[in-house]
């Protein structure tokens, strides 16, 4: 996205600037002395590109359990309640006030809102870290040359009690995100207890009983950090019940309701931020109960009204083993796979291109024209790692070699087909952040892998971005 290039961000503000002056001056010192006490001086915030690394070297332990708290905590313990920053405004925000307040023409501020944009862009999931979070943005800023970022947000976390927030993790990543110039993508999910339904299994994640409680809490987000979140995808997995665990069941139109509060909320608040629906897991079962097949709940999400709520229309797929390009129906066989699910039991579920292609042609048949924002997608690979995680057989069978390449083979699919506005790759630093613990299901897709070596797929994404850069003229 030509707007969200840091470099060209930093020399839109700085002709933003001397325009500025140039305004001021004629209207008077007045003027200039009252819009100077209101918002500030802009000022370029550099960023000096780190040398290329081949391994980073921060310290490290290991969590006790799989899970986002547990991986913060494994770098340092979380206090109950962190002092909060001030948030400050972007300098597309502070231009955008400027303007107004200088009743110019809006079109000579050179801005673009994320909503208005669909140019094509890949971000990459950054696990939070109290200690070294300026590492890992400007790991993506410099080395991997992205401009999105995606962070999940745990609603149970920062308001465990009605009214009562720590904020600790979003005052380090937001204001950090924005320091480097990066738009951030954020997915919301889990209701506290205290939001849940009654009698419901609070064992289990699920939706608050009034979806207006969740719309009020991403609005407090939205207050607390004008101008630093871009993106927000509501919720995620919603067709399985382990992500869903509701007494009304995995109904549709529970969530479209969950998703039209929140969608005119944001939109009340700032309008350009995109809404991304809560992307869907192919699960290749449905029973109703535990989980609905992720095409037959898109169907019923569209009949729900789903697009009428829903700037883009979220995704998942994590790959398997085999490669983005094959269609469910036509997977040529590979006879060294350990893994044998999408060789010998074929099922959309397994393809990646399938998978995606048949979102957008079901969007695109109901009238819809929002593109597909891709919040997930990776292959994992065990390579150099001791053991793997349960369930995550399929691992065994990729190479370091094969996740690079069916990556980068992704990427291009995804710019080819046209059909994807944004895709976040799962994951920069789960692997270090853990430990590498060969338990954890997120480290065989760190591209970051064990004694902190970049994993192949770390040089070819940066890679990538700087030719994906030049061939569209950011």
């Amino acid at each position: 996205m030509a707007a969200i290039q840091p470099r060209r961000k930093r020399k839109s503000v700085r002709g933003f600037v001397i325009a500025w002056v140039v305004i001021t001056a004629m209207m008077g010192a007045i003027t200039f002395a009252a819009i100077y006490t209101a918002y500030g001086v802009l000022q370029e915030d550099p960023i000096v590109d780190a040398p290329q690394q081949r391994s980073l070297a921060i310290p490290t332990a290991t969590p006790e359990k799989d899970d986002a708290a547990a991986v913060a905590q494994a770098v340092t313990p979380v206090p109950t309640l962190r002092p909060s920053a001030t948030p400050q405004p972007t300098a597309d925000s502070q231009a955008i006030a400027l303007a107004q307040a200088q009743q110019v023409d809006p079109t000579a501020v050179p801005t673009t809102l994320p909503v208005n944009d669909r140019t094509y862009a890949v971000g990459i999931q950054v696990q939070e870290s109290f200690d070294n979070q300026d590492v890992w943005m400007s790991t993506v800023v410099d080395q991997l040359h992205m401009n999105w970022i995606k962070q999940q947000v745990r609603w149970e976390d920062i308001e465990p009690e009605r009214g009562q927030f720590d904020w600790g993790l979003l005052d380090t990543v937001l204001p950090s995100a924005a320091d480097h110039g990066l738009y951030v993508m954020l997915s919301i999910v889990t209701a506290p207890d205290w939001a849940r339904e009654q009698g419901v299994d609070l064992s289990r994640h699920g939706p608050p009983e009034n979806v207006q409680d969740y719309s009020n809490f991403v609005a407090q987000i939205l207050q607390r950090y004008p101008g630093m979140v871009h993106a927000i995808e509501v919720w995620n997995e919603q067709n399985l019940d382990r992500e869903w665990t509701s007494t009304r069941g995995l109904t549709a139109a529970n969530y479209v309701e969950l998703l039209r509060e929140t969608f005119q909320t944001v939109k009340a608040i700032d309008p350009g931020i995109i809404v991304i629906s809560g992307a869907l897991s192919p699960t290749g079962f449905s029973d109703g109960i535990a989980a609905w097949d992720d095409f037959v709940y898109m169907d019923q999400l569209i009949a729900a009204g789903m697009l009428n709520y829903a700037d883009c229309v979220g995704a998942h797929h994590n790959g398997i083993n085999i490669g983005p390009s094959v269609t469910w129906d036509n997977v040529p066989n590979d006879p060294t796979a350990t893994f044998r699910g999408p060789f010998d039991n074929p099922h959309h579920s397994w393809s990646f291109r399938s998978t995606l292609q048949t979102y957008a042609n079901k969007v695109a048949l109901a009238g819809g024209d929002q593109p597909l924002c891709v919040t997930e997608f990776g292959w994992a690979s065990t390579e150099d790692m001791d053991g793997f995680p349960q369930g995550f057989e399929f691992a065994n069978d990729n190479t370091l070699a094969e996740q690079r390449d069916w990556t980068i083979e992704a990427l291009n699919n995804m710019e080819q087909w046209d059909i994807v506005w944004l895709a976040f790759l799962w994951n920069l630093n789960y692997g270090p952040q853990a430990g590498w613990d060969s338990s954890n299901d997120n480290v065989p897709y760190s591209i970051i892998g064990p004694d902190w070596n970049f994993r192949p797929v770390f040089d070819a994404l940066g890679d990538w971005q700087l030719q994906y850069q030049e061939r569209i003229g950011q």
